[in-house]
């Protein structure tokens, strides 16, 4: 497999350090606020790449950190009146229900910033005794860039001209004092009068809390190692968190990432995602109005070095889409059974068609994947339209095997396939639903045999309205959810 190396500016083959073994860190959300769809296209890429790797039988230890302590969360907990760690544990659960809400698979382990600060004050100290680091006897500490010739490197800068390598949004007086040089960063800081003392941790250098670049370094090394195969983010995270990230582990003598892969933005109208820009889509409620599978469609579909642009246009196709995979993986499964019958074990010992594996491994190409896909459900309809039940098997396996690594098997999703035309609910329900719709399609065939075409349409009009789809084949009609 290749993919497209950050550091690097190019596509290299990925070779693990461990054979058959890949291990990942990815960073994860900042709990200061409600995620919005921008938040989750990292994990969702992510998601994919490790579904990749497992299909081809890759052992991959996957970390993705929590980070529950910051500016932002102390500032935004203390304007709402609420308690900082409150604060961020109800936006860690909002970020973990979203996660599942799009079918993102749990990392191997999800490490928070405040329960590791014993790594991190380590670490610190490290960099001190190497030579990296310095206090400033008010109890903060910083990085000194000047110290690491190659600082910079990740993102092909030059220090001369940097301004800083602070998050701008973090910038303040009392942290910028006691640097040597303004480009220097802060690995611990003080705590500041006003702040919680909860907020705060004992240290060589008295109270006070690591700075935003720290936990990464320090979770990354203690469950993955001093070296490990990728590390990935958004790209905005390249500058500063990712380069700082860098020269912390490098000074602290570790190999750190081998690989950095970054994905792009989602934008709305052309602006990337943000609160600031006052255009987030809070998940939860773009989950009203549009179904998760849709939702993962639109933020999976495109390359991840790709921006996403997210409006009506794209929702509709990515509703089409999804109803052209759902209607012929139902198709499939009425004419050969095992086509809904496969669970996940026995999807993953199907052969995949070359075009969608040559695609998956070159740099992650959704995209050529995909396409992949829909030629085989082309054939399918085919195999489906000439009665060669052993083609359609045949077909609708290899497809619903190639969605299930991309997270999008209609079966999984509950938009599949017991002949019924909808999973998910009990058998009687389903039963029920079968009946209700049946005698609709039987008035309807009777509408359409006396030429009433107004009635038949009525009554296909009716069952969309109840979110029931119908189509007409040859010689009946089919529906589903």
């Amino acid at each position: 497999m290749k993919l497209y190396d950050t550091k690097s500016r190019a596509v290299r083959e990925l070779t693990p350090l461990i054979p058959n073994h890949v291990g990942i860190y990815l960073c994860g959300a900042t709990v200061q606020g409600s995620p919005h769809i921008g938040h989750l296209r990292s994990a969702l890429v992510f998601d994919i790449l490790i579904r990749w790797l497992r299909r081809a039988g890759t052992e991959v230890t996957y970390i993705r950190n929590i980070t529950d302590i910051d500016d932002k969360i102390l500032n935004k907990s203390a304007q709402a009146g609420a308690q900082w760690w409150a604060w961020a544990a109800r936006f860690e659960r909002e970020f973990a229900a979203a996660y599942q809400a799009l079918g993102i698979e749990p990392p191997t382990f999800e490490p928070r910033a405040t329960a590791h600060i014993p790594d991190q004050i380590a670490l610190v100290e490290r960099l001190i005794e190497r030579g990296h680091a310095y206090d400033d006897g008010a109890g903060n500490v910083y990085f000194d860039v000047h110290s690491l010739p190659d600082y910079g490197s990740l993102t092909h800068q030059a220090l001369a001209d940097m301004r800083t390598t602070e998050d701008e949004a973090q910038i303040d007086a009392v942290v910028e004092a006691g640097k040597r040089d303004p480009r220097d960063f802060a690995l611990w800081k003080a705590r500041k009068d006003g702040e919680p003392e909860t907020a705060s941790w004992n240290s060589p250098w008295g109270r006070g809390r690591p700075g935003w670049h720290l936990e990464c370094s320090a979770m990354s090394r203690r469950y993955l190692g001093e070296a490990f195969d990728i590390h990935g983010g958004g790209i905005d995270l390249r500058f500063p968190h990712h380069e700082n990230e860098q020269a912390q582990s490098r000074g602290a003598g570790w190999d750190f990432a081998q690989m950095w892969v970054h994905n792009a933005w989602v934008t709305v109208k052309g602006e990337k995602m943000s609160k600031s820009l006052g255009n987030s889509l809070v998940v939860s409620e773009v989950l009203k109005r549009t179904s998760a599978p849709v939702l993962r469609y639109v933020l999976g579909a495109a390359h991840y070095r790709s921006v996403v642009e997210y409006s009506d246009d794209t929702l509709a196709q990515a509703e089409a889409s999804w109803e052209r995979l759902t209607s012929f993986v139902e198709r499939a499964a009425k004419s050969a059974p095992e086509v809904g019958e496969a669970d996940r074990e026995a999807l993953a010992r199907v052969p995949l068609p070359e075009a969608f594996t040559v695609a998956m491994d070159d740099d992650l190409n959704v995209p050529g994947a995909l396409a992949a896909v829909f030629a085989e459900v082309k054939g399918g309809n085919a195999a489906i339209d000439a009665g060669d039940k052993t083609g359609v098997a045949v077909h609708g396996v290899a497809v619903r095997a190639m969605l299930d690594v991309l997270g999008l098997d209609p079966v999984t999703w509950g938009a599949g396939t017991d002949g019924a035309g909808v999973a998910g609910g009990t058998d009687s329900t389903r039963e029920a639903l079968d009946k209700l719709v049946q005698l609709n399609l039987v008035q309807r065939q009777g509408a359409r045999a006396n030429k009433d075409w107004g009635r038949a349409d009525q009554i296909r009009d009716d069952l969309l309205a109840c979110g029931i789809t119908v189509e007409d084949g040859a010689g009946d009609s089919t529906w589903h959810l």
